[in-house]
């Protein structure tokens, strides 16, 4: 596996751990109602990062249409994220791994 693709499968690793904290960390906030979106883009994002890193490391033939995917929600997820990153730190951070994880998508978009 070339190091643009290996970085991508770390990224989408990195990105669904942050997703994953996120989401939690949101269901058991006391007022999680402003977080409703937030919970349900987390959790998305963090089920297609884990599915395309598992595909980009099988060597998927559908990497261009996987990683297309994978950056858009992560980009739409770290927007909903950055709405609660100045009172919640584990927001920021998501919003950080998703943003980084968009990045090393688009870099495997580039080889096409």
């Amino acid at each position: 596996m070339s190091t643009r693709y290996q970085e991508c499968v770390d990224e989408c690793l990195a990105c669904m751990k942050a997703c994953n904290f996120c989401f939690n960390a949101c269901l058991i906030d006391d007022h999680m109602e402003p977080f409703a979106h937030c919970i349900h883009l987390t959790k998305d994002c963090a089920d297609i990062c884990s599915f395309v890193a598992k595909a980009l490391s099988s060597q998927t033939n559908f990497k261009n249409q996987l990683c297309q995917v994978c950056a858009e929600i992560c980009r739409v997820c770290s927007v909903e994220c950055m709405k609660h990153a100045h009172t919640y730190q584990h927001c920021l951070r998501c919003a950080q791994a998703c943003e980084s994880c968009a990045i090393a998508c688009d870099k495997v978009l580039e080889v096409y």
